[in-house]
């Protein structure tokens, strides 16, 4: 089926007593099951509030949720599934719950079960006040719907005094607040819901998508959003600081890095305050409780065994002499603990985490207690990637195999800055299917998309490629390799060797009067003469060559909904030609552009725009045809005839247009563009050229022998005209050359 095709409604995959109102779901997303959670009690209105606003008109309103919420858990579970289905649902939690930070897993399982690092604690108390601090730890799951952080007090004897110690140790860790701009609420609602926020968090109902008829009524998500109900808790410069540093906080990388400027993070954080009204912890005034001290809150905190997930990133000179707490210890094993005691057991003591997780958690928690018991299955290298995949939650953006991309309600918000893209339909605004990816990037972009800088090649789309943080990432890479590498690879010659690997052959069959590639691909600064798909430019440093061939060769296959149309097939020079285009694109800096995409201006060589010396070889009048002409940035020019040994004349102003030497066979030679032409003196005696040598600022110095003595020969701008520099057999002169 294409992704224009409807696979199922969740109303289908639902009993009929839940049935909720049917939509429709882009093709990948069959798998999607989470809208059967029931939903339960708004926010308290102490928490957020806006008085003159509808429901779920701000993110911080969505429906809450009353347990522990894995959003893959939920996005691909439902309780009609079979045991067996269930079972990997069941890995997923005690991975993402953190079970195995406090229960050793066993062996074979070990690595696919490592807890992920909690957030870090450092400066928390420059973050949250002690109200939220005493609320998040007293009943996290009341302060935070849906969080991941389990309960450990219960309300049994001394349990608000150490919840006390707690926030005195906590509130302690400070560090002076960094300095950020002041939000626009505006701006910040508008790029919320264009960057890819709404992927994972819930989208307002008053913010319309940007092509949703204006009678249409603003759909909300059917799967449960990622919460976000700390924000309102978190002063302004420190909601800002973390937005843009999201990775320095929490290590995890479940909530990236969007790659946003310090500007773009303050206007989200000003609209994520909008109404902001901080919950105040009024049980805790009326409890009065007695100061306990930080040391005791560090010591709780050890007992408690909060180190199992939290990590303090700095020591906090306030706290004087009190230690770091101890690295965690485990507990019982996993494979020893029963199905209906401890996390699992309906009254927990004290002490105890409690995740609040509902019935379908609860089931599919124990039915993976019992699959860990036997040794741990081989994964394939595609069962890793998902696995990765899964736990990153990198299915709200991106298909792979049929596999996720976002549900419709969350689509409509991913945009497109040019509208021509418009017309290439989720391909212009949605993130890429992952299908092949392994044998389509090479190991450097796969680096700059992930974690690194100037890997998007989609300037069209509003929606970025998140940072989720080099570790969580890494292991991605040779698992999409192995995953995707044919058994019998596509065969392609780059070696540059062949008599036809010439650049000029791909450039004129990219260009308008060859395969006219230009149509949709732009190259460099120059934009597609039709509707913009990527940009060329950077082809052969993204693409692995085989991946290249196989897509030109094959696109539809290769790449299902692609509208690139199959120009080789059944061309006789088909290999010979896709060669050609990746010699020239090989080539690209220093070539010219193909047809279509040039302009007049493309062959003018300016000094003063490239800000460096310019030198050009070629047939120069007043020069000769072995002519080496030198542009200086400040509009003085000369030319040194090779062949003679000799500087011939300088000019001032603009320098050479080389478009003759590119487009023209018999290469007639070119004239200088400026001014006041001057020719100099022939040369005398008998020179033989020697070559040149470039200075450190780009001035070329050119060598020659004459009668016998080895010459230096430099001309350098002053403000009169130039100084010409002779280096005879180690001995100097200078001579000022102006007209």
């Amino acid at each position: 089926m294409t992704n224009g095709e409807i696979r199922m409604t969740k109303e289908a995959r639902m009993p009929k007593s839940e049935a909720m109102p049917s939509f429709v779901i882009r093709a990948s997303t069959f798998f999607r099951h989470s809208g059967l959670l029931i939903r339960h009690s708004a926010l308290p209105l102490a928490a957020f509030l806006l008085s003159s606003s509808p429901a779920r008109s701000h993110p911080l309103q969505a429906e809450p949720i009353n347990h522990a919420f894995v959003y893959t858990f939920d996005q691909f579970n439902i309780p009609q599934d079979p045991d067996e289905g269930l079972v990997n649902g069941g890995l997923l939690l005690l991975a993402e719950l953190n079970c195995t930070a406090c229960h050793a897993a066993p062996e074979s399982w070990a690595e696919r079960l490592k807890a992920k690092p909690g957030p870090d604690l450092g400066a928390v108390g420059s973050r949250l006040d002690e109200d939220t601090l005493w609320l998040m730890i007293r009943s996290p799951q009341s302060r935070k719907k849906g969080t991941q952080m389990p309960g450990l007090f219960t309300g049994e004897e001394g349990d608000d005094e150490k919840v006390e110690a707690l926030v005195e140790y906590l509130s302690a860790m400070k560090q002076d607040a960094p300095k950020v701009p002041a939000g626009d609420v505006e701006r910040g609602k508008e790029l919320y819901h264009k960057v890819g926020c709404v992927a994972c968090h819930e989208p307002a109902k008053d913010m319309r998508p940007p092509k949703l008829p204006a009678d249409a009524e603003v759909e909300m998500p059917g799967n449960a959003s990622v919460p976000i109900a700390l924000a309102d808790a978190y002063d302004f410069t420190a909601l800002s600081y973390f937005l843009k540093h999201p990775l320095s906080m929490r290590p995890a990388g479940r909530m990236p890095d969007m790659r946003l400027s310090d500007q773009e993070a303050s206007d989200i954080a000003a609209y994520l305050h909008t109404g902001r009204v901080a919950e105040k912890a009024t049980a805790r005034a009326a409890l009065k409780i007695p100061e306990q001290g930080v040391e005791k809150g560090r010591e709780v905190f050890e007992k408690m065994n909060c180190v199992a997930c939290h990590k303090l990133g700095f020591v906090v000179p306030a706290l004087a002499g009190s230690q770091i707490p101890a690295k965690a210890g485990t507990t019982k094993r996993l494979a020893d603990l029963s199905i209906d005691q401890g996390c699992l057991s309906e009254k927990q003591p004290s002490g105890t985490p409690r995740f609040d997780l509902n019935d379908l958690q609860k089931r599919a928690l124990r039915l993976v207690l019992a699959a860990i018991q036997q040794p741990a299955p081989k994964l394939t290298a595609q069962e890793r990637v998902d696995w990765q995949m899964s736990r990153l939650n990198c299915y709200a953006c991106h298909d792979r195999d049929g596999k996720g991309g976002p549900e419709e309600p969350r689509a409509q918000y991913f945009g497109v800055n040019d509208s021509t893209a418009e017309s290439i339909g989720q391909l212009g605004h949605l993130p890429p299917m992952l299908d092949k990816v392994g044998r389509k990037l090479t190991l450097g972009w796969f680096e700059k998309i992930l974690w690194g800088e100037g890997g998007s090649v989609r300037p069209y789309m509003d929606t970025r490629m998140p940072n989720f943080g080099q570790p969580q990432t890494e292991m991605l890479i040779s698992a999409f390799n192995e995953a995707d590498k044919l058994d019998k690879p596509v065969e392609i010659d780059v070696s540059g060797l062949a008599k036809h690997h010439r650049a000029e052959l791909g450039r004129q069959l990219l260009g308008a009067k060859g395969l006219a590639c230009v149509s949709c691909h732009g190259l460099k600064d120059r934009k597609s003469l039709g509707p913009p798909v990527i940009r060329l430019t950077h082809t052969v440093e993204r693409l692995q060559p085989a991946y290249f061939k196989e897509l030109l060769l094959n696109p539809q296959v290769t790449q299902p909904g692609t509208v690139m149309p199959p120009m080789f097939v059944g061309r006789k020079t088909a290999d010979k030609d896709i060669e050609s285009l990746w010699t020239y694109l090989r080539e690209i800096d220093g070539q010219p552009l193909p047809e279509g995409l040039m302009s007049s201006e493309d062959f003018e060589l300016k000094p003063d725009k490239e800000k460096r010396v310019i030198l050009f070889r070629s047939f120069i009048e007043g020069a000769g045809s072995h002519a080496i002409g030198v542009g200086f940035p400040g509009g003085l020019n000369a030319a040194f005839d090779a062949k003679q040994s000799r500087w011939a004349i300088i000019w001032k102003g603009r320098f050479l247009d080389a478009m003759s030497n590119w487009q023209d066979r018999a290469m007639p030679p070119i004239k200088p563009l400026g001014t006041d032409v001057k020719e100099l003196p022939a040369a005398t005696g008998e020179r033989v050229f020697g070559g040149y040598k470039l200075g450190k600022d780009g001035v070329p110095t050119f060598l020659y022998r004459e009668d016998g003595k080895q010459i230096e020969d430099t001309l350098r701008p002053t403000k009169n005209g130039f100084e010409r520099i002779i280096n005879v057999n180690g001995k100097q002169t200078k001579e000022i050359l102006s007209w």
